[in-house]
Order: structure tokens, then sequence, then C-alpha cells
């Protein structure tokens, strides 16, 4: 399993210089509805006096897309952002974020082991991140650890369909076929961008991630799947300890 997790943080190595690009050209931007969705739930979800002085990690950062959003959405709703860090294992991807965000702190870490302080940020995210982690429930366990106490864990991925229909089965199409082609001409690594849709694939339907992160302890307040099911946002709460009572 470490190999073949040191593969996958390899491969994001080596097309991180055209991550960017093939990412917009990909999605056509129908991704910033969807983040800017997670950053207005999680602000709205957490104690009006967390909001004066918020502290959020971003894990799997890679190029900073959802720092930026974390930014530019705290600053629409006058919230005060008191420190962001960026964590992500690949070095590359770490190189072009720091270029783009000079004042933010990144680390290079696995989700597995995040080198934070026990309950110490009022929120935790990962965008299109948890399917790449092999060891997943380490990672949820880590992202509990280091929430404080009714803090939001905001989690955006590519999910699988189950009994998918006509639409997905469209989206399906589109996922396994045209994007991997597009991905490969911007990047010229065709491999890297047959990794998505195998990954996706190979990843839990909604429902079973759902169960995952309750099973850690995480409290469920929203979930919704976008773009025909492709992708599914989850906005969950780390248990208080009031309710472990």
């Amino acid at each position: 399993m470490a190999d073949k997790q040191q593969e996958i943080i390899a491969m994001f190595d080596e097309i991180a210089q055209s991550y960017d690009l093939a990412n917009r050209v990909m999605s056509c931007g129908i991704d910033i509805a969807w983040r800017k969705k997670a950053c207005n739930l999680a602000f709205s979800n957490l104690p009006k006096q967390s909001l004066d002085s918020l502290h959020i990690a971003d894990i799997a950062c890679g190029t900073g897309d959802m720092i930026l959003h974390w930014q530019k959405n705290a600053q629409k709703n006058a919230i005060t952002l008191q420190e962001i860090r960026g964590l992500d294992p690949s070095a590359e991807m770490l190189k072009i974020a720091q270029k783009k965000l000079p004042s933010i702190s990144f680390t290079q870490c696995e989700a597995t082991a995040l080198p934070l302080e026990n309950e110490s940020f009022d929120i935790v995210s990962i965008a299109y991140g948890i399917r790449n982690v092999l060891e997943r429930k380490k990672a949820l366990e880590e992202f509990m650890r280091v929430l404080k106490e009714g803090g939001i864990l905001v989690i955006l991925e590519f999910t699988k369909c189950h009994n998918p229909n006509f639409l997905e089965n469209l989206m399906g199409f589109y996922t396994k076929n045209i994007l991997p082609l597009i991905g490969g001409i911007i990047s010229k690594n065709y491999r890297a961008y047959r990794y998505l849709p195998d990954s996706i694939e190979e990843f839990l339907t909604k429902e079973k991630l759902l169960l995952e992160l309750k099973e850690v302890g995480f409290i469920p307040l929203y979930t919704k799947a976008f773009s025909a099911n492709v992708c599914t946002l989850f906005v969950l709460k780390k248990h208080s300890i009031k309710q472990t009572n």
C-alpha cells in the first residue's frame, strides 16, 4: 500500500506544471460554484465567535485552488482568517502553490500524518483529494483530531454512481473517455489523466463515504451531489463533548 501511495504522489509531481490549466479546461469552471457553496456552508455552521479568528487547514491542497476560494469567500462574508494552512504530499504541487500564494504557509505531508496540534483548527477541507488517500480511515481520524470541538469538515469529491441513469452514464462516458484525452494533450501525460476515471470507478458511492465519516464520529450537516452525481459535497461537524455524554 505504501508503494502505491508513493506512485500516486509521484504522478501528481509529474503533472504539477500543467495541473491548473488542465483543470480549468476540463471542468469549464463549473467547480467554482461547488467550492463557493462549500465555503459558505462551512462559515454558516460555525459559532459566530469562531468567525472573528478563523483557523483553516486545507488538506491535499495541490496548487492552492481551495485556499483561494476560502480567502475570497471569507472576504465577501467579512470573516477574519487568522490562519490558513495548505498541506499536500506533492513537493512540485506545493512549489506552484507557494508562488501563487506567497503569504500562505505550506507543508509537505500526507493526510494520514498531519503535523498539526490537536483541536487547533475550526475548518478542515479536502477538495478532490480523499480518493487519492489509500489509508482513508487513518486520514479521517487525523481530520477529527486536529478539528476543534464543533469544527467543520468539508469534503468535495468525485463519487461513484450506484445504478446510474442515462444522464449519469453520459457523464461517466465523458469522464472516462474525453477527460483523459484532454488532460493528456495538455499535460503530455495521458497515464496521469487516465488515473482520474479509474480512481473514481474504484472509489466509494456517496452513501458509503458518508457511512465511513459517521463511523469516525462526524455528524453530517449537508450532503449534495452535483453534475449528474459525479461530484458530492459533504459538510460535517466534529462530535461535540456535550453530544458524547
